[in-house]
């Protein structure tokens, strides 16, 4: 796949298959096309050519089996709904566009509200919530579509520890399910902790594998071409080898 913005390339010929099952780390510099990706596999930016298939089809016929958590500064917070309403639109693709939430939905909602830690906030308004809380409210959401593959860009960027640490567990709790999850990372010494599949991107694709034998030094200078300061750290978690999801 190739898409390119006012005739300029910002993905040049990936070629990739993402392993069922595993927590996938997208992982490459500032405008290196990680949130492109996703938004191309997803249509929502047009590709310059190339195709995509889940499950060997395309995605108009598997859309209810995929799920998507953009990133937080992408969405409008100010738009007058609840904590619940917005987890609740996560069956809308279950119920189709005539039928309206029901009982069965909202105890969707709910149970998926109490695995991000947010029930009390149930009734909240979404523009009330602090940054953390509405990231766990757009998980919620993703877990109430009950979707075979997630997609999530940047989930752990502005949270604080905990919501971090509580982000990691529901990640590590899909993978036990048998989801497959892809995720848009920037911070690459916990790589090796949070993923057991990497993506090394840079408008090109670099390399993709296990982390243990794709997350390396070699490949992290190809990714990101001498940036020193980022490659100290992402070398020193390289060499300590993290500890293992």
């Amino acid at each position: 796949m190739t898409v390119a913005y006012h005739r300029k390339p910002v993905l040049w010929d990936i070629d990739l298959i993402a392993p069922e099952g595993k927590l996938i780390g997208i992982v490459g510099p500032n405008g290196a096309g990680k949130s492109t990706l996703i938004k191309a596999v997803l249509g929502l930016v047009p590709a310059a050519s190339g195709r995509v298939t889940f499950y060997g089809k395309p995605y108009a016929r598997q859309r209810h089996r995929v799920g998507y958590v953009p990133q937080r500064e992408s969405v409008d917070w100010d738009f007058p709904v609840t904590t619940t309403d917005v987890v609740t639109m996560g069956t809308y693709g279950q119920l189709g566009w005539l039928r309206r939430p029901g009982a069965r939905q909202r105890e969707t909602a709910r149970r998926c509200l109490e695995q991000v830690g947010m029930t009390a906030m149930a009734d909240r308004q979404i523009r009330q919530l602090s940054g953390g809380q509405q990231q766990r409210v757009f998980l919620a959401r993703a877990l109430a579509q009950d979707a075979s593959i997630y997609f999530m860009d940047e989930p752990f960027s502005g949270v604080d520890a905990a919501t971090e640490s509580a982000i990691l567990r529901l990640l590590q709790s899909l993978r036990r399910e048998g989801k497959t999850v892809l995720v848009v990372h920037h911070d690459l010494p916990t790589v090796r902790q949070y993923f057991d599949h990497v993506i090394l991107l840079n408008m090109r694709l670099i390399a993709a594998g296990p982390t243990e034998t794709t997350f390396t030094n070699e490949n992290l200078q190809k990714t990101y071409g001498g940036r020193l300061t980022i490659l100290d750290e992402a070398a020193e978690a390289v060499r300590r080898g993290g500890p293992q999801p």
